[in-house]
């Protein structure tokens, strides 16, 4: 694909393609928000500033400018760009490219690869990357709404900088549209006012495209007063009620609506989350990543309240990898309702931040001796586990240690709720270590 069109195909196309095409940014100072990647200061500046690229992986909302970003790269650079959408190409596609960037690098020119969510690319497609990147017969810059630590393959992962994109600020939205009503060449004929900048925002979510797909929607059905449009709350109310469902099944806002469902579980409420839950799977959501978020909240809200929630979700996770939709449903369903229903603790997530804000405030990390290992003689002379007190050579199993930095004086991070497994845990050490409870 090539990225630069000839000024006439682009004039006589502008018209035709939708208005967040038509207003789309050509420099990075055009930019309205991801000021940490395309400031001053920013690494996306910086590279191309000093013209050395890495691969890159965007991760970002839908709407954030993961696109832009990479065709503002490519003009910039002036790379030979060429695009693919990992839903749509395959092995052979991907060694189409990187044959024809291998040519093309005979003579001077760099090509750039740009992959549309590169999360959907299976093990076999990510590898055919590999060494086309780490050889630098590519420039590889994906773009993906879902965390590439658990959708990328960590060879891939490793030879690429992987950039997170923010959602945008409601004044970066209300500067997008200002932009596009201003500069655009249908827009900036009329006069028009947007009377509901809150229920944009709303409805836009953080998402540009969005924003403008609206406000265009908005503007193709509303009365035009010589020359003079007003955009209302119920105006676009009216244009979008036809595309709300369109938008939902793209995945567009799932953001909002995996949080609702999160806090609906948190919340003990397995009827509002098995409402959230059907939501997203009726969208079209992926439902790995509901079931990835499930194994997360097992431990951060669950914890040791009932212990084998872990269990649950993680089956739940395995079950949805194995069958796949649309038999995986009935999976998610019993897995978020036992999540919601069952007794709630992050005492173990809180455990985990208190020690390390402890860590981070300047504790003394130095093992004691007496915990070291000691493997060899020279180690062992050297007093590395000497006097350590094995547990199993005592009655109950237990036996009275400091399991803390020397000249430290213990801390009490983890505290047991009151409900479920984690009620005979906060017995039990208030036994074992009375004197450190008692302090609480």
């Amino acid at each position: 694909m090539d990225l630069f069109f000839q000024d006439e195909e682009k004039h006589n196309q502008n018209f035709l393609s939708p208005l967040a095409d038509r207003v789309r940014p050509e420099t990075l100072d055009d930019i309205y928000g991801q000021n940490h990647l395309v400031g001053t200061d920013g690494p996306l500046r910086k590279f191309l500033e000093s013209k050395d690229l890495p691969s890159i992986i965007f991760w970002g909302p839908p709407g954030s400018g993961k696109t832009t970003l990479a065709l503002i790269i490519a003009r910039t650079g002036d790379y030979n760009f060429e695009r693919m959408s990992a839903v749509d190409s395959g092995v052979k596609e991907v060694r189409a490219v990187i044959d024809k960037a291998k040519s093309l690098r005979k003579s001077g020119r760099r090509t750039m690869l740009f992959i549309d969510e590169i999360h959907r690319f299976n093990k076999n497609q990510q590898d055919a990357l590999l060494h086309a990147v780490e050889k630098g017969e590519i420039t590889l810059v994906g773009a993906t709404t879902e965390n590439p630590s658990f959708e990328v393959n960590s060879a891939l992962l490793s030879r690429c900088q992987v950039y997170r994109l923010h959602l945008l600020s409601n004044d970066d939205i209300r500067s997008i549209v200002r932009n596009a009503l201003q500069k655009d060449e249908i827009l900036s004929k009329q006069t028009i006012i947007i009377e509901d900048w809150d229920f944009l925002f709303t409805i836009s979510a953080g998402d540009a495209r969005t924003a403008l797909n609206s406000i265009e929607l908005a503007f193709k059905i509303a009365n035009n007063d010589k020359g003079k449009v007003v955009l209302t709350r119920e105006l676009l109310e009216k244009a979008l009620q036809q595309k709300t469902a369109q938008y939902d099944k793209k995945g567009e806002s799932h953001y909002d609506t995996i949080s609702a469902f999160i806090k609906s579980l948190r919340g003990s409420d397995p009827d509002a989350a098995i409402f959230w839950l059907a939501k997203m799977l009726d969208a079209g959501e992926d439902p790995r990543f509901i079931a990835r978020r499930m194994v997360v909240f097992a431990s951060e809200d669950i914890g040791n309240a009932d212990p084998f929630a872990l269990t649950l979700a993680i089956s739940v996770f395995q079950a949805v990898e194995m069958i796949g939709l649309p038999e995986c449903q009935i999976n998610l369903a019993q897995g978020v309702t036992y999540l919601a229903s069952c007794n709630k603790s992050n005492a173990s997530y809180m455990a985990l931040m208190n020690a390390t804000g402890e860590i981070r405030r300047g504790a003394s990390v130095t093992v004691p001796m007496h915990l070291r290992n000691a493997p060899t003689k020279v180690m062992r002379d050297e007093g590395y586990g000497e006097a350590y007190q094995y547990p199993h050579n005592y009655e109950g199993n237990f036996v009275k240690e400091n399991y803390f930095p020397d000249e430290y004086d213990a801390k009490v991070f983890y505290l047991p709720g009151n409900f479920g497994k984690e009620k005979s845990f906060k017995e039990r050490l208030e036994v074992l270590w009375k004197e450190r409870y008692q302090k609480k």
